[in-house]
């Protein structure tokens, strides 16, 4: 953030427009001088005693971009692929989550995820593979999706993060769990269509701006964090509210 950009937040915050001469619809810095350099000393002054200023100035800045973004790939980020999402199909509002197959804190999030289902009707989940921490994690990825064409992906889901660390072994005992055909599965595995959904995923998130998994989407917000069922809760109660 810019030191004129702290002052004019500062400014904004502390009432003191004065401190600016408004040009053309902005605010111009006033010239180097002895009103300045007072000016600055209350900017100062003010962002020591209130440094939530800047917390919140940063904040607002970081959702506005997060939002722009989401607004230009919303499709891509909020349809879903196959049956992968769960909760109410028309729901008013729409929780995307990035993950992982060897994520921990992915797996954890299963529970929360179905408590927050379980305790909002109108809410929607979707699901977003988004394999970023190994070669078995895309592995695992390319099976989901399929599962997810073939309208098993929750069983394949919940099965896969069961049995632990992503192994072939593992995803065949999924795949069976889920009550797939193996072959079947994997003789869609590799097809173009799998190619373009994990580029889409990986492309989305990079745009996002996610930093680890599991990564959300909620509304206009984006949040690179395991959360508890508190937290999201309160995401999409901002997200219904317009907030």
């Amino acid at each position: 953030m810019s030191r004129w950009l702290l002052v004019a937040v500062a400014l904004v915050a502390a009432g003191l427009g004065a401190g600016a001469t408004y040009l053309g619809g902005l605010y111009r810095p006033i010239a180097a001088g002895p009103e300045r350099t007072r000016i600055e000393g209350v900017v100062r002054d003010y962002l020591i005693r209130h440094p939530e200023v800047l917390v919140e100035a940063s904040t607002a800045l970081r959702r506005r971009e997060s939002g722009k973004a989401i607004a230009a790939d919303r499709r891509a980020i909020t349809e879903p692929y196959g049956n992968a999402w769960s909760g109410n199909p028309a729901g008013d509002v729409v929780v995307v989550e990035y993950f992982d197959y060897n994520c921990g804190y992915c797996r954890a999030s299963l529970p929360v995820i179905d408590q927050l289902v379980a305790s909002d009707a109108k809410v929607r989940i979707i699901y977003r593979d988004w394999p970023i921490l190994s070669d078995e994690s895309a592995t695992a990825a390319r099976y989901s999706l399929v599962a997810a064409e073939m309208g098993r992906f929750r069983q394949f889901h919940e099965a896969l993060y069961a049995a632990g660390p992503v192994t072939d072994a593992t995803i065949q005992q999924a795949v069976a769990r889920a009550g797939l055909d193996l072959a079947k599965v994997r003789a869609a595995v590799d097809t173009p269509r799998i190619d373009a959904e994990l580029e889409r995923n990986l492309g989305t998130a990079k745009k996002l701006g996610l930093s680890g998994s599991p990564s959300w989407v909620i509304g206009d917000q984006v949040v690179s964090s395991a959360l508890p069922l508190e937290e999201l809760q309160r995401l999409v109660a901002e997200a219904r509210a317009g907030g």
